[in-house]
């Protein structure tokens, strides 16, 4: 079979389609099983949500790294997942998947490219991601001034007032990073309790900041494009009041989007896709890791999905290959 341009197509062992902090571990694993890899990541750049919307935010759950930006997680599970030469393919979107009589896939991108592929991991995260916006009348008007969905440098915000809308692990992660270097932070969430990390929350509570709950955000006031007060309510009251702001975070959460892969054939699961022990979906030969996928006791953390990784990959070496016995590989095996 040759390829759009006119080339012989190589037939890759496992292609992961998603290039974020799961697929490239699971990247560098591949190559511990000697399997030849190719990543396709959307992005023009590798990293996924991590480098798109966290290059700053600090991290503290991986085991055996007390602490590490993302932008620098990135930077070493990227060193890390080229260590075998792994095939990689940025800017692309996966829309096109057919099976071949031989039992191949045959993938094909947005732009025509094909991809030839024994198995195939999906670790997309949670797909084509876009913040949830302000519903806030004129807020279209603010956004990439000082009305921001994430943080790109914790520095735009030294010794600034910042309200922050929302309430999940991401609000309150925010809010515990600014608020050493932020004159003063508030955080508007429109329940009584925070969800999230228990310890985050409790860090939350006894600090500086001001919390207000249950309150959403119900008006913006500002000029030449720069929210200058915002008005905001108390939903059980409906008392509101004037706060004087200089930069507003939105953590509303993401609109999910996992675009033609919704329409391959696989099963869902609250949005998810379903996967069993062994992280095989219920298509033979096409596996999932971390975000994308939904299965009991799920861990919704990083170091979940490094250990969802791998397994992925030792099953697709087992499909490939299913007369070997499928033995434990340590990093000690190759080096």
């Amino acid at each position: 079979m040759w390829d759009w341009m006119g080339n012989e197509m190589k037939i890759y062992d496992v292609t992961i389609i998603g290039g974020g902090p799961i697929g490239l571990f699971t990247a560098f694993y591949c190559g511990m099983r000697e399997m030849e890899t190719k990543i396709i990541e959307f992005l023009p750049y590798l990293g996924g949500k991590v480098s798109y919307f966290y290059p700053e935010k600090v991290i503290r759950d991986i085991g055996g790294i007390p602490a590490v930006s993302g932008e620098n997680l990135i930077k070493q599970l990227t060193e890390q997942a080229q260590t075998f030469n792994p095939t990689i393919v940025l800017n692309q979107q996966v829309v096109g998947l057919e099976r071949l009589v031989d039992g191949t896939f045959l993938l094909t991108s947005h732009n025509g490219e094909q991809h030839r592929t024994r198995t195939i991991i999906l670790a997309t995260g949670f797909g084509t991601l876009k913040s949830a916006k302000l519903d806030v009348e004129g807020a279209e008007r603010f956004e990439g001034r000082n009305l921001r969905y994430g943080v790109e440098r914790l520095n735009d915000y030294r010794d600034k007032h910042v309200l922050i809308s929302g309430g999940g692990n991401s609000a309150v992660d925010w809010a515990n990073e600014l608020l050493p270097i932020a004159r003063q932070v508030t955080v508007v969430h429109r329940r009584h309790v925070f969800s999230g990390l228990e310890r985050n929350i409790s860090n939350l509570r006894k600090s500086a900041a001001t919390i207000l709950t249950p309150h959403v955000l119900d008006a913006l006031h500002g000029t030449d494009d720069r929210i200058e007060r915002v008005c905001v309510k108390n939903l059980e009251t409906n008392e509101t009041q004037v706060i004087e702001v200089d930069e507003i975070l939105v953590n509303h959460g993401f609109c999910i989007d996992l675009g033609p892969i919704k329409g391959w054939g696989l099963d869902f699961e609250y949005g998810n896709i379903k996967v069993d022990n062994r992280m095989q979906t219920n298509i033979e030969g096409i596996f999932a890791a971390g975000d994308v996928v939904n299965y009991p006791n799920k861990l919704h953390l990083i170091a979940g999905g490094f250990s969802e990784g791998p397994t992925a990959v030792n099953n697709a070496k087992a499909y490939i290959e299913p007369e070997k016995e499928l033995k434990p590989i340590y990093s000690t095996t190759h080096f």
